[in-house]
This record gives C-alpha cells, structure tokens and sequence, in this order.
C-alpha cells in the first residue's frame, strides 16, 4: 500500500493545455434498461466543450426492456451533435464486449472512448483527452472515475471503495506496471485494438472488456498505455441502490479475476481476501484471547490507518471529503462484503441486470 502512495505520487497530475483540438472520438456507450440514468448523461454530453465535428456518440441498445430507447430517439432528433443508435449483435458470452465490437466497426473515428450510461462527463472531458493524446502519443489511456454519495451509509461505502480503486489504479500506472482500468473512462486507438484482436480470447467471459484489454495492450504497447491523471476528465459515475446490487456487481467483478494472467494483480487480491478475512476474525479472538488484546487493536490501526493514508491521497484528488473516523465503520462493512463476495464467487455464477452469468 506504501508502493502504491508513493506511486500514486510518480503519476503527475495533467494540465489541459490550449490548443487547436484535433483528435476525433467515437464515443461508444452500451446501456441496458437505463431509462433512468440516461437524463443525466444526455444532458452531460449536450454540455461536452469540444468541436461537434470532431466526435460523435455512438449508444449501442443491449436488448432493453424500458424506455431507454425512446429516450435516446427523442434527444437524437433534437440535437446538433451526431447521436447514434444502434443495437447490440451477441456473438459471445459477453454483452458488453459485444456491444463494443460492433460500435467500433460502424464508427468513424480513429479514437475509440468507452463510458457507462449511468455516468455524468465533465464538459472538457473529450478536450483533456485530446491535449494529452496530441502531447503523450499514447494507444491507450485510462482516465478517472468516481462515484456520486450523498452521504447516507451505502453510498459513502461505495466512493471510498471507488477511491481505494483509484487509488490502486493510479499508483500502479504511477509503478509503470498497471493494474486496473475502469471502461467507464477509457480510451484507445482503433489501431491498436485491432492489433491485439480486440477481445478475442476473453469474450468468453462476461465482464472485463477494460482490465483484459489493458493487459493486451500492456504486451504490445508496454511504453504508450497512460493515465490521465486529470481533474478535467473525472467521469462521475451513480451508486447501486441495495446492498443486494453492490454484492452482485462486486461478484460481477470478481468473476474475471481468476482469467487474470497478472501474477501482482493475483498477489494483491489473496492480500485483500485475506486481511480483510482477518478483520472479521479479530473481535472474536480478542473475546477468546483477551491475554493478547492489545497485540490485536494495533493490528486494527494498522489496517484503518493504512487504508486511510492511501484513499485520503487519492480523496484530494478528486476533492471528496474523507474522515478518518468515518472509515472506521467502513472497515469492517468493506471486510464483511468482500468475504460474501468471495463466497459467491465460488459459486460460478451471477446475476446482472435481469441475466445470468
């Protein structure tokens, strides 16, 4: 966790520099059932600060059940900026990843950029990524993301889970040995994820279309995959709203971790399951084992004080405010979560969005 705070650091921060935009973006936004997400995002891209001309956004409709559809149709008859719609052709058992494939085949840019429909963009976003790519020459860059809170309980659970992501997404790229993506923010040259054959090998898996392209282009491209590390290009992301939705999400996740060929990545997950698995058990040998009740509230503040230095770092990065007293709780529930994610995990299967995995 040092490593990745002091790699966090090594990843310095970019400035949006003026300049002529000339990079063209295919914006590909797959969406399923999103009818009431959908609003905030339309509404984001109509503020987007980047030339008309030189992007457009593509929706690809994964077999929708609400209104979603009807949404996108109303606002592509409105709006000056080219709005596409188009809908999802399965070819595997990832819909997403297929989702994907067929927009960047219809789109008619170099610059592919993937985001989520329950996502907000900030309105220099397109230009940030424009400045960094004329400046850095990259094939691929990751960007950030964060998640809306409100305050009450779960929601605060889910930012500090999305900054303690970040934060490990930040410091490895800062490592120069990458771990994580988030498709909600990233970008690629259409060149590029031809070379690597797109998602072949792993569309056989449902999730993963950001974290094994990466690992593709992390082979072939070792030197010009980036992070754009970049207040200007944070793309806000909603919260689940139960309990019972984060834990499948979380599985969702987890589901792909197992595929991973990154042996630091594998590392850093047993470390996860297995401190988190400790944290849970502690209470319990402190009643059993109360000779040693101190040995085991050190190890406590070891774990909140670790935890709490290392999404502080990346909480002022994206100006969300952190309390240390605050994450004491979330310790614990994090600990909790993450074990009947384990558990679920070893079941082989999931549900999402109406689907089972």
């Amino acid at each position: 966790m040092i490593a990745l705070r002091i790699g966090f650091n090594k990843n310095e921060t970019f400035s949006t520099k003026k300049g002529i935009p000339k990079i063209g973006f295919s914006v590909i936004i797959p969406f399923r059932n999103e009818a009431k997400s959908l609003v905030d995002m339309l509404n984001s891209i109509e503020k987007l600060n980047y030339p008309s001309a030189l992007f457009e956004i593509i929706f690809v409709n994964d077999a929708s059940e609400d209104s979603s559809e009807a949404i996108i149709q109303k606002v592509i008859q409105e709006s000056v900026i080219d709005i596409k719609l188009i809908q999802n052709k399965r070819v595997s058992n990832s819909p997403k990843k297929d989702a994907i494939t067929h927009a960047i085949a219809s789109s008619k840019f170099e610059w592919i950029v993937t985001t989520d429909a329950d996502c907000e963009l900030p309105k220099n976003w397109l230009k940030s990524l424009d400045t960094f790519i004329q400046e850095t020459k990259p094939v691929m860059v990751c960007a950030p993301v964060k998640y809306k809170s409100d305050g009450q309980l779960i929601q605060v659970y889910q930012q500090l889970d999305g900054l303690s992501l970040q934060a490990v997404t930040i410091g490895s790229f800062g490592l120069k040995n990458p771990l994580l993506s988030n498709g909600a923010n990233l970008a690629y040259s259409k060149i590029a994820f031809a070379q690597v054959s797109g998602f072949s090998g792993n569309d056989h898996v449902a999730s993963g279309d950001d974290v094994f392209l990466l690992e593709k282009m992390k082979t072939a491209f070792p030197e010009q995959i980036l992070f754009l590390k970049s207040k200007a290009s944070i793309v806000t992301t909603k919260p689940q709203q139960t309990w019972e939705g984060i834990i499948n999400q979380r599985v969702r996740w987890a589901s792909k971790t197992s595929k991973q060929g990154n042996l630091t990545s594998t590392f850093l997950g047993l470390l996860v399951v297995s401190v988190n698995t400790l944290i849970l058990a502690i209470p319990f040998l402190m009643v059993y084992n109360t000779e040693e009740i101190d040995v085991y509230l050190i190890l406590i503040f070891l774990k909140i004080a670790t935890d709490f230095l290392v999404i502080h770092q990346a909480a002022r990065f994206f100006t969300v405010k952190n309390s240390f007293w605050k994450l004491i709780p979330q310790v614990f529930i994090y600990a909790l979560v993450t074990t009947i994610v384990v558990i679920k995990s070893l079941k082989g299967s999931y549900s999402w969005k109406g689907r089972a995995f």
